[in-house]
């Protein structure tokens, strides 16, 4: 179970979790139909338009099988999952994210898939690294959902018409510095930038982490990294700032951890960081045509900073009554020829084999360019870092926070980086 500091911090009041839990701690009941599967995620329409489809897909494949899908955006979607834990009534099949994995496996919320293999869920083509980046402990939590890699999204038609080069995969964090203000500066508009502020992504720092040899957390769980590194980084943001190569802080702060809020859909900026099975949602609501790099890196002699990941996983609550029911809903989802024709790659490049070569012929050029993308971080990466321990969630958001705090003028980096690195180490400390 979830501790109820995680909840509160989830945006959940004491009052709240005393209704959830009663009196006595214990949580209320509730029915359950032995035919239906509960199924939660969250991604942009594109995203649930062909999770819904599958649903359907899989409930005509499946005499008498029903699948009730909800999505929401990625900041709602925790607390709502936390919200359920704690009331018993997680839905059967979970979108799992790789930083939170390991904490809700440890904690006795998931179902582990072993005893359903392979019978039940044959996954023997992923291979056992796409397998077992999924395990906890040894055993099976998550079931990869797709390969992918965080990437510079860039909006190509706003290159070409301002004359300037776009980034490329040797392109370093100085030069996007420089790329990003030229291109405010030739823009035509007042309120458009060249990049995305991206201080406050997680992802982003860990690669240029790892391009300084450091790491976000080490493998017994402690901080990878010091206030010197964070410092650097929000340095590089801040004077990125101050010469408008990105947006202030104002325009920065619309950004809600989702597709449809990042500066680049909503026509701020003409480049953005997102991860790499995310291009065909940012194609969908972009007019121009988009296009995909590498992360930038910090110069010569930079170690590689990005690595092959998971997207997400598909886990199992541990209190379902319909285990077996679940575990056949995530097979079909992974392994099936015509779910993967419908998910194509928008979750990330599929981890079965079957899978890819099914859908290899009837990509769009913008997902046939995620798997090129794939392809090139593929020759150009390090080894995966250790799991997450548990709060890395927490400490995300306070990367946000401290982010936030520096362009709003209220902290000096300086400042800001060493209470980050204190709170967050208070946070590991905790548990």
């Amino acid at each position: 179970m979830l501790k109820r500091r995680h909840l509160l911090q989830a945006g959940l009041s004491v009052a709240t979790l005393s209704t959830l839990l009663g009196p006595t701690g214990s949580a209320p009941s509730w029915s359950q139909a032995s035919n239906r599967v509960r199924l939660l995620w969250w991604g942009s329409k594109e995203r649930s338009d062909r999770t819904m489809r599958v649903n359907e897909l899989y409930a005509k494949s499946h005499p008498g099988a029903t699948v009730d899908g909800e999505s929401l955006g990625w900041s709602d979607y925790w607390p709502k999952l936390a919200t359920q834990v704690v009331g018993r009534n997680a839905p059967d099949v979970i979108q799992m994210d790789y930083r939170y994995l390991f904490e809700y496996a440890r904690r006795g919320t998931l179902a582990a898939f072993d005893p359903f293999m392979p019978k039940i869920l044959d996954i023997t083509d992923f291979g056992p690294q796409a397998t077992d980046v999924g395990r906890v402990n040894g055993k099976l939590y998550g079931v990869n959902f797709g390969s992918n890699s965080a990437g510079t999204v860039y909006n190509t038609k706003a290159f070409e018409t301002a004359g300037v080069a776009p980034p490329n995969a040797d392109t370093t964090w100085d030069q996007l510095a420089a790329i990003g203000e030229e291109m405010t500066k030739k823009s035509g508009r007042s309120d458009y930038y060249g990049v995305s502020d991206s201080g406050m992504r997680e992802a982003i720092l860990e690669i240029y982490l790892r391009q300084r040899g450091k790491q976000l957390y080490t493998a017994d769980e402690k901080l990878g990294f010091d206030a010197g590194d964070i410092e650097a980084w929000l340095t590089m943001w801040h004077e990125m700032r101050q010469r408008k190569a990105i947006p202030p802080a104002d325009v920065a702060a619309a950004y809600k951890d989702s597709v449809e809020t990042s500066s680049l859909s909503l026509g701020k900026a003409a480049l953005d960081f997102p991860h790499s099975n995310q291009l065909v949602a940012y194609q969908q609501l972009s007019r121009d045509p988009l296009a995909i790099t590498m992360i930038p890196n910090i110069g010569a002699g930079a170690k590689p900073g990005q690595y092959l990941k998971p997207s997400m996983f598909l886990s199992i609550y541990a209190r379902s009554q319909r285990l077996e029911e679940a575990a056949r809903f995530v097979d079909f989802c992974v392994t099936d020829p015509e779910a993967g024709k419908v998910l194509g790659v928008e979750r990330g490049v599929p981890a079965s084999k079957a899978q890819r070569a099914a859908i290899a012929d009837s990509l769009e050029p913008i997902s046939k360019a995620q798997v090129d993308y794939i392809d090139l971080v593929s020759s150009r990466m390090g080894d995966n870092p250790p799991p997450p321990p548990k709060g890395a969630g927490e400490i995300a958001l306070s990367l946000r926070r401290f982010n936030e705090l520096v362009g709003f003028g209220r902290m000096k980096p300086r400042e800001a980086a060493a209470q980050f690195v204190s709170d967050a180490k208070d946070v590991l400390d905790r548990g």
